[in-house]
């Protein structure tokens, strides 16, 4: 029977390419229900396998640590492009198996989503786990931010793997103590950049111990409830790290762990606390630094990750934003740039982002410096401008465009930089408007450093 299935799904996966489709998901949802929920299990894997998970950064820190191997000359498979559900990996899966389920590779690296974790590797062998945040994200789907935790840590109490944390997450360096016996725990930790506060200024988790819920005591914030915390009565947040980021420094930008100095092609904090989480993977494999550095200097996020584009002789920086604290990395990077600027936020309330928009009411758009205009669009256009109205801005510097194309040839009425947040469904449409523009008018798409 399993080679039935793994034979039927192999076919559906030629047919879909002879179709122009990539067969990412598909594949995978029709043996999840022919296997009752079970479709991973069909497959034998030979190899370690790596899993990057956490509500933002999983996209950018797995494709991160994919290059880092293939720098090696290790055979590896990943899903670079996402389909983090085990639907989608196992489709992945069916892409490199024999006909009998088996996938042969050096390393197998998986991004995989927060709440699949446990479903995945129930299924197969993990050997390390990277777990970078945990944020709210699209209630619809995941509920309120602790119940997800709770599903991760209940995997992590039998999890005997690597588990390398961000420990300046209380919602993640929880979970390394899931399980007192497990001994490979290992916590990265950044040190405060420039930016950091003392007073947290945007919407985030965490404020209470996990552990007896005595309030946390932070010594600053770097975003969100990032930063340097600990528990005044039972001592949670004390936990020495194994990898710890240094001198930030985001005008070259550049970090130091230990003592090499790694340049980079990106230039915010958020990025430095992936990268950081890509130190210590390349550290957990005794990978040479010259390796680390060599992707950490060229490696760029593309496909609506902080992409740039040349539009004319504007400057444009497009990223997706899914939940709060991805619009509010972002403006934290538009306002730490000097200068005046404007923005264009594209919002859509679709299945796959989540028909509640409420989280758009957690974007500190009060922030805002040197923003001289803003431009809406998308399904929620108008909601959005609603929101950064009753932030104070000025309305008078509000436009409204519900039409992606009119929203963009309005932004580049005038010259300047421009920023650009889109949410899951409008990021790849708002990208072929950015695109569009260009054919039309000049200007290049080109990666961001």
């Amino acid at each position: 029977m399993k080679t039935l299935l793994i034979l039927f799904g192999k076919l559906m996966v030629k047919i879909l390419k002879l179709l122009g489709k990539n067969a990412g998901n598909l594949p995978g949802c029709v043996l999840w229900t022919l296997t009752k929920h079970r479709c991973v299990s069909l497959f034998t894997v030979d190899c370690p396998i790596i899993a990057v998970t956490g509500t933002n950064g999983k996209t950018s820190v797995t494709n991160y640590v994919a290059q880092l191997f293939e720098k090696t000359g290790a055979n590896i498979i990943t899903n670079h492009s996402g389909n983090n559900l085990d639907t989608g990996i196992c489709s992945l899966l069916l892409q490199n198996c024999d006909w009998r389920g088996n996938v042969k590779a050096d390393y197998l690296i998986l991004e995989t989503d927060e709440s699949h974790v446990p479903v995945v590797y129930s299924q197969l062998h993990l050997e390390t786990l990277v777990v970078l945040n945990f944020f709210r994200d699209q209630l619809d789907r995941n509920g309120e931010v602790e119940t997800l935790i709770r599903k991760v840590n209940d995997f992590c109490k039998t999890f005997t793997g690597t588990l390398i944390l961000n420990g300046d997450d209380p919602n993640t360096a929880r979970l390394g103590r899931a399980n007192p016996d497990n001994h490979n725990v290992k916590y990265f930790h950044v040190e405060p950049y420039a930016f950091a506060t003392r007073e947290r200024f945007e919407a985030g988790e965490g404020k209470f111990c996990p552990f007896c819920a005595t309030e946390l005591v932070y010594d600053y914030y770097q975003y969100s409830h990032i930063g340097k915390f600990h528990c005044p009565k039972c001592g949670y947040g004390t936990e020495t790290p194994d990898t710890v980021a240094e001198d930030v420094n985001l005008n070259v930008p550049s970090f130091r762990i230990g003592n090499r100095t790694y340049t980079t092609a990106l230039n915010s904090i958020y990025h430095i606390y992936n990268m950081t989480a890509v130190a210590a993977v390349a550290k957990r494999y005794q990978m040479d630094s010259d390796i680390l550095q060599e992707v950490l200097s060229h490696y760029t996020v593309n496909n609506g990750r902080m992409e740039a584009f040349q539009m004319g002789s504007n400057d444009v920086t497009l990223n997706l934003a899914k939940n709060p604290v991805g619009a509010n990395m972002t403006l934290r990077v538009m306002n730490e740039m000097q200068g005046e600027k404007e923005l264009l936020f594209v919002l859509n309330d679709n299945i796959a982002d989540g028909l509640d928009v409420s989280w758009i009411w957690d974007i500190n758009f009060s922030t805002f410096r040197n923003v001289t205009r803003v431009v809406t669009s998308g399904t929620r256009a108008y909601d959005i401008a609603v929101r950064i109205k009753c932030s104070g801005y000025d309305a008078r510097n509000i436009v409204v465009r519900p039409d992606l194309d009119e929203a963009v040839a309005e932004l580049n009425t005038t010259q300047g930089k421009k920023f650009v947040i889109a949410n899951y469904t409008a990021v790849q449409p708002t990208r072929s408007a950015l695109q569009r523009w260009i054919a039309h008018h000049g200007g290049a798409a080109h990666e961001t450093n």
